[in-house]
């Protein structure tokens, strides 16, 4: 990823898995830490910031783009793709502020080039994704997987052990 300037770590998954659930869960543990995380969430979906009827809809929808909606909270920029098309996670990178972050965290973009943990749970009866992915450094399962000595492998259900991994081997190995 030529567009980073900071650690930048995946979590790899099929839908269903559980990565916003872990996420969630992991970002706190993290945070406390003393880490400043950014994330990225790759979405399948034609999602909407804005709503049907607010001004910041209604401007967007008569053709600016990019729109900053703003308050006093937090701040969104909402661009138009156009054309359409399935974006690739080191040009978002661009656009992304990486300052004043230690780790950026991402959901999705398993096709993509770069450091990744895969989730994985048997019952979903879903393959591996490790075998054909030379950049997964990690399996989090909820079951013991028989997998190469190089990947490591951490309990799903236990993102203080992946907390660790991250800051332990992922952020000192870089």
């Amino acid at each position: 990823m030529k567009h980073t300037r900071i650690p930048i770590l995946g979590f790899a998954a099929f839908s269903g898995t559980g990565k916003t659930t872990l996420l969630t869960r992991l970002i706190p543990i993290l945070k406390a830490q003393g880490l400043r995380i950014g994330l990225i969430k790759h979405s399948h979906h034609n999602f909407q910031i804005d709503q049907p009827g607010k001004d910041s809809f209604r401007l967007r929808e008569a053709g600016a783009s990019p729109v900053m909606l703003i308050s006093t909270h937090r701040r969104a920029i909402i661009t138009e793709i156009i054309p359409q098309r399935e974006p690739r996670l080191d040009d978002q990178l661009q656009h992304f502020d990486q300052s004043g972050l230690d780790l950026i965290l991402v959901e999705g973009f398993k096709a993509e080039q770069f450091p990744k943990i895969e989730l994985y749970r048997p019952s979903l009866n879903k393959p591996l994704l490790y075998p054909d992915d030379p950049n997964i450094i990690a399996i989090a399962s909820d079951c013991a997987l028989e997998t190469p000595d190089y990947l490591a492998q951490l309990d799903i259900n236990q993102p203080e052990m992946i907390a660790t991994f991250i800051t332990d081997q992922f952020m000192r190995s870089l």
